[in-house]
């Protein structure tokens, strides 16, 4: 197995279109990578140039201990499952598994005299290659579970069963990295949560270096070791998935990263009586606790009376219905239910939070609580953010402005 590093690596297309912008980073031996962002953000164009189907504008891109701008995609010792897993029609399963190693040792019959009059050494040895190919596929499709389908074609096999076959084709070469293109979009919810575990599992029996490509956020959380979050053709954030969701490098990431998504506040940081809050239009939140990895002698009196924009998820987001104004806990702010949304395992709110002139909303928070919450909608209820899980976010440039949200970028 082996590593892949990206050096610098940009693609521009014909008219100056950028798709990826000097990307860096590392995919340690055996690690499992995400990439993940937006539609067009240039996580598919990064796989396809480290698989060789993309040429790169600049920069470099090594796979072990070879740099592979120049080499073809066949000898570049990668496989790669598609999205729509691009399996031969016209062939059966088994056909399908060994296709890719047939080719590897020997490929057409009249390339095999010629090896034996040319090269009569390599061709023995390819000749005992092949005839180990029947013992690697089935002992491929007997991992995946798959070895009573051999005999079928793709068009009698289900969603699944097409993915694990593609799946079965990349590992049975055993390249030096996978690359996976998006390969769970297609099937329905409940298969896609079978295949993300089927992954996760084979991964850590495997143990090989492995680059998934997608663009739903829960697959990034579940599935890898690490994440590189892109949006526009840039690396925004690579780090653990609890430090990507923990501590956010910047505002695009902590509101695409997590469902529901972050909550934004907009306003002024205020300093009154020693105390600090946001001022916004319909109402001032307490930061009672100076968020994590701000200094409040530092960062929070640069930015003093400047509009920055607090970032607070759903889960830390507290929602008490039927609690009088003057009983409310200190901080806390009072709304009103405007929508409840039962997810089974959890219920979704949304609250309106003070009201500008006319009756229209000026603040709306989503909160993530308990499964069975009595709480309806047009309940009037107190709402208090956990300050001490809040981020503080430069408005002009989204940066964090945390330490800890600064952490682990690549």
């Amino acid at each position: 197995m082996a590593g892949v590093v990206l050096e610098n690596v940009s693609r521009v297309f014909p008219g100056g279109v950028t798709a990826v912008d000097r990307v860096s980073l590392e995919v340690i031996d055996k690690e499992f990578l995400v990439l993940v962002g937006p539609s067009g953000c240039g996580k598919s164009t990064t796989l396809r140039m480290i698989a060789g189907l993309e040429e790169i504008s600049s920069g470099r891109i090594t796979i072990g201990a070879r740099v592979v701008n120049d080499v073809p995609p066949k000898d570049r010792d990668i496989a790669m499952v598609f999205q729509n897993y691009a399996l031969y029609p016209h062939m059966s399963v088994y056909k399908n598994l060994a296709f890719g190693l047939e080719l590897r040792y020997g490929g057409s019959r009249l390339r095999q005299m010629l090896l034996r009059v040319v090269w009569p050494r390599k061709a023995a040895e390819m000749a005992r290659r092949r005839y180990e190919i029947a013992e690697q596929v089935r002992g491929t499709a007997q991992n995946l579970g798959i070895e009573h389908l051999l005999e079928r074609m793709p068009r009698q096999l289900s969603g699944g069963e097409r993915q694990r076959v593609a799946l079965g084709r990349a590992i049975v070469r055993q390249p030096a990295a996978f690359l996976f293109d998006e390969p769970l979009s297609n099937l329905d919810a409940k298969l896609r949560v079978e295949m993300r575990r089927e992954r996760k599992q084979m991964h850590q029996r495997l143990e090989t270096t492995k680059i998934f490509v997608t663009h739903d956020q829960v697959e990034a959380l579940t599935l890898g070791q690490r994440i590189a979050v892109m949006d526009r053709g840039a690396l925004q954030q690579l780090g653990s998935p609890a430090d990507v969701y923990d501590r956010p490098r910047n505002q695009f990431v902590a509101g695409f990263i997590g469902t529901p998504p972050m909550n934004f506040v907009s306003g002024r940081l205020i300093q009154s009586n020693g105390s600090w809050s946001l001022r916004h239009a319909a109402a001032s939140i307490s930061l009672a606790a100076v968020p994590d990895g701000i200094e409040p002698t530092d960062t929070l009196a640069r930015i003093a009376g400047r509009q920055v924009t607090l970032g607070v998820r759903p889960e830390d987001v507290s929602v008490v219905v039927g609690v009088p104004a003057e009983s409310a806990a200190p901080g806390s702010l009072e709304g009103r239910v405007s929508l409840v949304e039962p997810l089974g395992d959890a219920t979704v709110v949304t609250l309106a939070i003070g009201e500008t002139e006319g009756g229209r909303e000026a603040l709306t928070l989503v909160s993530k609580i308990g499964p069975r919450a009595a709480i309806r909608p047009g309940d009037r209820a107190s709402v208090v953010l956990d300050s001490q899980r809040m981020h503080l976010f430069d408005s002009a440039t989204g940066e964090n402005l945390s330490a800890a949200g600064g952490a682990n970028q690549g």
